[in-house]
């Protein structure tokens, strides 16, 4: 199964290395030996480093998304591949809540965010979550058919409220969660939360009304 990982960063400069040594070289080759690929996208926007991350991955099978700040460990990239390697999933969600979490690793703020969130996306896709983690793994041809174009703070509530009117198959594995090597730009100011918070509830509804 060919795997391609998408990290996006923005002034990860000392998270990266450790992030890039930690993936597993028997999961993801082309990863090994710090072996990475960079590709810049000038715009700002974790949806936008993700969309241009994506349009630059060679024919894979399966596409990993993975923060740079070190908070999920990539170590665990495994977990995620197995429900996909094993027929049972099309998108599988790295879950922080589920997982062991640090102290101080995500503040009680966006805990309360992400269990509502995956409150309502259970009640209105019939999905079942804990969280919207960053840390998860798609099929490339799911991800292709999509149509994905958030390119803010919505980018990770779209691909599941796409995936799942799409009738994927979604699949929710436990990860740890650690604090991250330098400071939040979405948790750790009031304007990130704020923004993150109404692209991820805006999105839920948005995309629950849009055409499948």
């Amino acid at each position: 199964m060919r795997v391609s990982v998408v990290i996006p960063t923005y002034n990860e400069g000392a998270a990266i290395g450790r992030v890039l040594a930690d993936i597993p070289a028997d999961q993801v080759s082309v990863a090994s030996r710090m072996g990475a690929r960079v590709v810049r996208e000038p715009r700002r926007g974790y949806g936008r480093a993700c969309l241009t991350g994506l349009e630059h991955v060679v024919s894979p099978d399966v596409v990993v998304f993975l923060d740079g700040d070190y908070s999920d460990r990539p170590a665990e990239l495994g977990k995620l591949l197995t429900p996909i390697r094993e027929g049972r999933a099309d998108l599988v969600v790295g879950s922080r809540l589920a997982g062991a979490r640090e102290p101080r690793a995500l503040p009680r703020h966006s805990v309360w965010g992400n269990r509502l969130a995956a409150l309502l996306i259970r009640l209105l896709y019939g999905v079942t979550l804990t969280d919207l983690g960053p840390f998860r793994a798609a099929r490339y041809h799911l991800l292709r058919g999509l149509a994905l174009s958030e390119t803010t703070y919505g980018w990770p509530v779209e691909m599941i409220a796409r995936a799942a009117r799409r009738k994927a198959r979604i699949v929710e594995v436990p990860v740890s969660y650690h604090p991250r090597i330098g400071t939040s730009k979405i948790s750790g100011t009031l304007r990130g939360s704020i923004g993150a918070g109404w692209g991820i509830f805006s999105g839920i509804l948005k995309y629950r009304l849009r055409p499948p």
